[in-house]
Parts: C-alpha cells; sequence; structure tokens
C-alpha cells in the first residue's frame, strides 16, 4: 500500500477507546496519506508500506497532537498591574470599583485593531504550538458589541491562515455585561439573541456558542434563551458552569445537549448525571484555580463515579489564567486535582477533542483521522504529566506536515 510518509521505531499511545489505557503500541508504525493516518499498528506491518518518506522515531513515543479546547487567547492588553495589586492586598471587588477587572480587557480589545490583536495573540499560540498543540479553540467575549466581537472571531480565525494549526472559534458574546447595559442584563441578552449572534452565523465565524452561568454574569434563564437562538441557527453549545456557585449550570447545559461544561467547581451529583446522560464533557481548568488561590476544587470522584468524559485545558486568559503551557497544565490537573496520568493525557487529546465537537478527526490516532502527531523525547508518558517547565517535545506534526 502507498503511502506519503511511514514514521517506524515509535512506541505509540493512540489514546483509542478500543484498546486498554492508553492503548499503547510498544513497537509501533503510523501511515499518513493526503494528511490523513491510513494505518497504526505493529512494527511487522511496516512491509505492507510503500513509503515516500520514511521517518525512523528511535523508540521516541508518538501521541496525538495535544489539543487546548478552552482559551480566550485572542485580548487586547494584559492585566499585570492588576496582579501586583493582588499581591499588595487589593481585592478583587477593590479592582473592579477602580475600573479593572473584565472591563479593562473589554476597553483594550476594543481599541485595538484586528490585526493588533492578530499580532498580540500569536507569541501566546506559537508558546503552544512549541509544546505539541495542533488544535486550539478560542473565544471571543472581550467586545461585546456586535462590532467588536465579531472583529475578535475573525482575528482568531486568522490565527489558523498564519499557522500550521486547527483552530475552533467560539463566541462568547454572553461573557460579561457591557459598560453600555450595565443594570440591564436582560436588553443585552436581547442584543446577542437578537443581532450578535444571527449576524455571527451569517457570516460563518464561530464553531458554537458559549455563555457565563453566574451570579456575576447571566442567569439560567438568560442562558438559556442564548442557547434556544443558538440551537436555533445550528450552533452547538457550551457553558461556563459552576464555577462561583451552583445555579444548576451543568444540568442547563445538559439540557440543551452541550459539548461540553467548564470549570465546575460547585457541580453536584444531579449535574453530574445529566452531563453523563448527555454525554457532556467536563472541561477542568486547573490554572484558574491556581491563579485565583481557589481552595474548592471540582468533583473529581463524581465526575469518574458517573462516567462523564474529562477534559483539562490552559483557560489562557489575562485575568484569571495566564497560562500558554498545556504541559503545566497537566501537572497542575494531576497535583491539585489529583488526576491520574492516563486521565491528564486523554484530557488534552481524546476528551478535548470530544469538548470541540472534533473527535471524528481529531484527539487519538487511528485511521481515518488527521496525522496530527506529537512525537517526544521521553521514556514513559507519566514525565509529559511529572515535570514543570520542561519540554520534551522532539517533533510536531500537523495533517502529516
Amino acid at each position: 500500500m502507498h503511502c506519503d510518509k511511514l514514521w517506524r521505531g515509535a512506541r505509540i499511545a493512540t489514546l483509542d477507546h478500543a484498546l486498554p489505557g492508553l492503548g499503547i503500541i510498544e513497537d509501533g508504525i503510523l501511515a499518513a496519506r493526503d494528511g490523513a493516518i491510513i494505518h497504526v499498528g505493529p512494527a511487522a506491518d511496516a512491509l505492507s508500506f510503500d513509503a515516500r518518506e520514511i521517518v525512523d522515531c528511535g523508540g521516541r513515543w508518538i501521541t496525538p497532537g495535544l489539543i487546548d479546547c478552552h482559551t480566550h487567547i485572542v485580548h487586547g492588553g494584559n492585566r499585570s498591574h492588576e496582579f501586583e495589586l493582588r499581591l499588595g492586598g487589593a481585592t478583587y471587588a477593590d479592582i473592579a470599583a477602580a475600573g479593572g477587572g473584565i472591563a479593562s480587557t473589554v476597553r483594550a480589545t476594543r481599541a485595538a485593531s484586528e490585526d493588533d490583536l492578530v499580532a498580540s495573540a500569536l507569541p501566546r499560540v506559537d508558546a503552544l504550538i512549541a509544546e505539541g498543540v495542533t488544535s486550539l479553540e478560542v473565544k471571543s467575549g472581550y467586545g461585546l458589541s456586535l462590532t467588536d466581537e465579531i472583529k475578535m472571531l475573525r482575528a482568531s480565525r486568522r490565527l489558523a491562515e498564519q499557522r500550521a494549526l486547527t483552530v475552533r472559534t467560539t463566541l462568547l458574546a454572553a461573557h460579561a455585561v457591557p459598560p453600555e447595559y450595565v443594570g440591564d442584563k436582560d436588553a443585552y441578552i436581547d442584543v446577542v439573541c437578537g443581532g450578535i449572534l444571527p449576524a455571527v452565523a451569517e457570516q460563518g465565524l464561530a464553531d458554537a456558542v458559549d455563555a457565563f452561568c453566574e451570579g456575576i454574569a447571566f442567569s439560567p434563564h438568560q442562558v438559556a434563551r442564548v442557547f434556544t437562538a443558538a440551537q436555533d441557527l445550528g450552533l452547538p453549545v457550551k457553558l461556563h458552569a459552576e464555577q462561583l456557585s451552583n445555579l444548576s449550570g451543568a444540568a442547563l447545559a445538559a439540557r440543551f445537549n452541550a459539548l461540553s461544561a467548564d470549570h465546575l467547581e460547585y457541580l453536584d451529583e444531579p449535574g453530574a448525571a445529566a452531563m453523563a446522560a448527555a454525554g457532556c464533557v467536563a472541561t477542568l481548568l486547573p490554572g484558574a484555580f491556581y491563579f485565583l488561590r481557589e481552595t474548592r476544587k471540582p468533583p473529581v470522584d463524581l465526575l469518574r463515579a458517573a462516567g462523564v468524559p474529562i477534559a483539562i485545558s490552559t483557560d489562557c486568559n489575562p485575568g484569571t489564567s495566564p497560562l500558554t503551557s498545556l504541559l503545566l497544565t497537566m501537572n497542575m490537573g494531576a497535583t491539585l486535582y489529583g488526576l491520574t496520568v492516563e486521565e491528564c493525557l486523554a484530557g488534552v487529546t481524546r476528551e478535548a477533542a470530544r469538548a470541540l465537537g472534533i473527535s471524528d478527526r481529531a484527539g487519538t490516532l487511528e485511521a481515518g483521522k488527521n496525522c496530527d502527531l506529537a512525537i517526544w523525547n521521553i521514556e514513559r508518558p507519566a514525565e509529559l504529566v511529572y515535570a514543570m517547565g520542561f519540554n520534551p517535545l522532539h517533533a510536531r506534526v500537523w495533517k502529516g506536515r
């Protein structure tokens, strides 16, 4: 059989559900043609292939390319000054009262051009690429107006034009109340449902729609309005839920067959059961937990018992998780949340793909999927979760390139 490229001499963690654990093939080969995997199997199968190019991995490990499934990586400015203020004892309320917090990022994002947003995001994107990331989700939500949300989504789509990377864009217009609508959340939700969402859908700029269900953001009823409008337009949904309190956002997300519910520190048993029944992924964000010095952990044991798939992600954003390392995110998931090595690796590959609705083409190493690979200088997969501040990536492959 002809193939464009054949990787041999590799230990392969396929993450294939049909195989036990990480789906390991100890002495394996992987063949690709036209950017897609056509075969993964033991070394003996290599004789069946006529390869244009053969790569000897020298015993290195191959995993699926990593997937960062929850980021706000496109934004204007940064909030390092607020970080200094917090170190000096200022509270979130103090900073917000002085015009800081998300309002400061909204001002900076609105003031930035589309080109500015692309240029400022690329170094953060490059940091993720350098660790083997091949797919990335990017949310809007710092524009909070039709013009500025579209600007953010266009900038996000341009990242995929400038880098060898799959980018999934998510409309998060229901992230916070913009300054011009303070005191009237329902009026802003009217704008989101009647103006922003239809325009974004018409231009094909979003792959999904997100919202922030929380006392400081939007109520379950308001989120349900957004989700109904999104589904009427044929867009899947996901939700920031149960981060600071339990408003039954996870159950709401499940009712709308959401791809994922994210954060989940205050998730309860009915919420977990609803997510499991709907196949909704739990996306955990240990970077925000760490950066905000939170003490309430998401109920990992409850998620396991209910059979809810777990993804983990950087939540890269300027205010609560300025994190651009998915490797460090895995370490945080293990040390802070008690996730296993297998859960961490699945959480940034197979389950992250499910959280983005792209598991038909990414997240595992199987025939028919994109040839997105990360090749590592490691002796065992646990090293990817164990090390802090060390990057053992040998090579990254995106769609066979």
